[in-house]
């Protein structure tokens, strides 16, 4: 496992919004220090926590909404699936999209909880049989660290669906 930091030690490191959404709930949590990083599998790499615990988050978009796709970082998400499963047209958004729905979180290290932040979720329900689970906080230096069961509690509301498959 890696390193666990007192929340108060890390609060920069998390997203304001989404420290706000968790401590609003009283959701308890621990912050995962890692090695900086690009991506959910190499976050996991870097923090020496399986990649099946990882939730990496997707932000797809059609003419009426967001939704936050949330797989493993071991899968790749299938977009024709999802738009089957969904009847939906959504597609991967650009980046500045990205940016925008996600204001106060470094490119590319957004979390995998939508809620705060006014979005949709559609979870694979592979991770919700993990005993742990980590997802980026805001920036590519730290992973939110929640129990399988407070994460679940936090995805009650997210339909779930087979949304990718595993590299």
């Amino acid at each position: 496992m890696g390193v666990f930091k007192r929340l108060e030690d890390q609060a920069m490191g998390i997203a304001a919004t989404l420290r706000e959404y968790l401590e609003s709930r009283g959701i308890t949590y621990e912050v995962v220090e890692h090695p900086h990083t690009d991506s959910a599998m190499r976050a996991a790499e870097a923090a020496h926590v399986p990649g099946d615990q990882v939730a990496k988050p997707v932000l797809l978009g059609d003419e009426h909404s967001y939704l936050l796709a949330v797989i493993p970082a071991t899968h790749r998400l299938e977009l024709d699936r999802i738009n089957q499963v969904l009847s939906r047209n959504l597609e991967m958004l650009p980046e500045d999209e990205i940016e925008a729905a996600f204001s106060d979180c470094e490119r590319g290290a957004i979390p995998a909880v939508g809620e705060p932040y006014g979005i949709d979720v559609v979870i694979e329900p592979a991770l919700l049989h993990q005993p742990e689970v980590y997802f980026e906080s805001g920036d590519h230096e730290h992973l939110i660290h929640l129990h399988g069961e407070v994460f679940r509690d936090l995805m009650a509301n997210a339909p779930r669906a087979h949304l990718s498959h595993h590299l």
